[in-house]
């Protein structure tokens, strides 16, 4: 399992066009990836349950990749965080 923190920088937040986009390249990876922030957490490959996190500017989020493609999946999601949000 990979674990990644990640605190949110784009003034918006997570919103939803970059959020679309990360969530239907997460679905081209088999592994899990779940987002947590506070006492919440969610499937990240659902936009609607990511959006309902309300993650905001400033926030610190904690995600795990888990799978058998979890190095690449977590890459990639930790590059497309840092061009998106």
């Amino acid at each position: 399992m990979k674990e990644i923190e990640y605190k949110i920088t784009d003034p918006n937040g997570i919103h939803a066009r970059p959020a679309g986009v990360l969530v239907k390249t997460l679905k081209t990876f088999g592994s899990k990836v779940t987002v947590f922030k506070d006492d919440k957490n969610c499937d990240m490959k659902k936009l609607l349950a990511l959006m309902g996190m309300g993650i905001k500017q400033g926030d610190t989020i904690k995600i795990q990749v888990e799978g058998d493609d979890e190095e690449a999946c977590a890459k990639t999601l930790l590059d497309a965080l840092k061009e998106n949000f």
